[in-house]
Parts: structure tokens; C-alpha cells; sequence
């Protein structure tokens, strides 16, 4: 296992669901399967470097789902990082694939129960440490698909229970049946659509995982705000980014994915990134 000393172990610590402790700056698998999200990666030798490189550089949090190949990227995580150690996967269902960059939510309780029961066995495990229900299919009621999450968690195949791209309102109607630990929205510099999301998760202590973190886009081009605080502080305008969102929130734990192996050293270096105030209040002012 890395050393306190790794990147990723810079940027902190965060205790999932209150007891299961992972470092604040994780490593999302998506990026590894083929384009479109579809089918296996061009080169599986560099997929499998990206994951191990990650846990070597102070990633013990990987972030993953039954739709991203199909399967594809679990069975990677799998061949790459088992036995798991200290590493923490999670794991998410609820969107079929019918082809490249094409996701259906699917949210029918026996669905999800079979898609949980197949990422046990390509993960490799007895119990997923944190399964997300990717998306609430909006034709099935919220409330099986949330009693279906209570059931895996009662029946010991989940350790704690997540969400992704949901409103307060649905945080609150899932909490009423069952333990929400994290919420996974897309959140980024120039995306903060999730704002008062994020502000339920740090006032209830529910990791907030953003997806699309780095996702910089005009704020990365030169004379804009990630890329002159990035040239102030002899950084990158991901690094700036993903800092930010570090700063931002105590329950913040970025996921960026990378099928590069220089963007991977690249994001982890953000562990070690503190920004100053007034680049703080730039940031923040420039995303608003």
C-alpha cells in the first residue's frame, strides 16, 4: 500500500456512511472502455497500468458501473486491483446499453437486484462497498427502487448505498427508506447546476461525488480564470479545478478518469494543490 506521503493521500480523508474511511481524491473507471463508452479499451495493458498506477499514487476510492462497456470496466478493475486491500470500489446499475454513448435508465427492481448479483461476481466480492443507483428511472416507482437498494443492504451484498444526478427531493424521499451515503451529480467549475445538492450533502454529511470534474472547459483557455490561477501557482488548469472542488466541501470527493497515464499523475498532483484565498474567490467568481 502507498505511503501518507502519495498525492492522493494529501487531499485527506472522508468516512463514508460514517465508518468506512477513503481518501477524498479517487479515480473514476469509466474513461478505460472502448469510445463511446462501448466495448473493451483499444490497449488493455495501458487500462490496467492507469488502475494499479492510481492505487500507487494514494487512490484507494475507484468509482465504476455494471453500464461503462457494458461490464467492461469492472472486469478491468477487477483483473487490475484484486484482491482489493485497502482499495474501496464502487459500483452503480440502473442504465442499459444499447450502444456506443446510448444510456436507457432502467430502475425495475428485479433488474437491479440481477445487475448487483453480477457485479459481486465480476468484482469479485461478497459485498460491493458502495452501490449507486446510477439513475431513477422516472417509469418506476422511486420508492421500489429505493426499498430494492434497502433490500441488497439488509441482505449484506452492499455496504452502503448511493445515488447519482438526483434533486434534493429525491435525496430526502430515498433517505426516508434507506441510508443514502453519497450522491454523485455532475459538478464542476463551469457546471454548479448541483449547487444546493451539494449544500444538503455537507449540511447531512453525505459524500458528494462530482462527476465531470476537471471539466474546466472555457475557464482552461488562457486569460481565463483556471488557467491565470494555474499559472500563478506553477500548476494545471485540471489540478486548479479539481482543488477547487476539494476547497469547496468537506464532503467533496472528486472521481477524475483518465485512460492516460500523464493525466492520472496530472490529477493526482491536485492532492497536494492548496489554493490561496484570493484564488479561491477568483474561482468562485468566475463560475458563478
Amino acid at each position: 500500500m502507498t505511503t501518507t506521503q502519495s498525492p492522493a493521500a494529501a487531499a485527506g480523508t472522508f468516512q463514508l456512511g460514517g465508518e468506512l474511511t477513503v481518501r477524498r481524491l479517487g479515480y473514476g473507471a469509466m474513461r478505460l472502455t472502448g469510445e463511446g463508452i462501448w466495448g473493451p479499451p483499444k490497449d488493455t495493458d495501458n487500462a490496467l497500468a492507469v488502475l494499479r498506477r492510481a492505487v500507487e499514487l494514494g487512490v484507494d476510492f475507484v468509482d465504476t458501473a455494471d453500464s461503462y462497456g457494458p461490464y467492461v470496466s469492472e472486469e478491468l478493475v477487477r483483473e487490475a486491483l484484486y484482491p482489493y486491500r485497502d482499495v474501496r470500489v464502487a459500483t452503480k446499475a440502473g442504465l442499459l446499453r444499447t450502444g456506443p454513448n446510448r444510456w436507457i435508465p432502467c430502475g425495475r427492481p428485479d433488474y437491479l437486484r440481477q445487475e448487483c448479483e453480477m457485479s459481486l461476481r465480476r468484482l469479485g466480492v461478497e459485498t460491493i462497498d458502495l452501490f449507486q443507483l446510477h439513475r431513477v428511472d422516472p417509469h418506476v416507482a422511486a420508492d421500489e427502487q429505493f426499498g430494492l437498494l434497502a433490500d441488497l443492504q439488509r441482505e449484506g451484498k452492499v455496504r452502503h448505498v448511493g445515488l447519482s444526478q438526483v434533486s434534493v427531493e429525491q435525496i430526502e424521499a430515498a433517505g426516508r427508506i434507506v441510508d443514502v451515503a453519497s450522491v454523485q451529480n455532475r459538478y464542476n467549475l463551469v457546471d454548479r447546476s448541483s449547487d444546493a445538492e451539494l449544500r444538503h450533502c455537507t449540511e447531512h454529511g453525505i459524500a458528494f461525488i462530482p462527476w465531470a470534474p476537471a471539466d474546466a472547459g472555457n475557464l482552461a483557455k488562457e486569460g481565463n480564470a483556471a488557467h491565470d490561477v494555474a499559472v500563478e501557482l506553477g500548476a494545471t488548469p485540471a489540478q486548479v479545478a479539481l482543488a477547487w472542488l476539494l476547497q469547496r466541501s468537506s464532503v467533496m470527493l472528486p472521481i477524475p478518469g483518465t485512460a492516460s497515464l500523464e493525466h492520472l499523475e496530472e490529477n493526482c498532483g491536485a492532492g497536494t494543490l492548496e489554493l490561496p484565498r484570493h484564488a479561491v474567490e477568483r474561482l468562485d467568481a468566475a463560475g458563478a
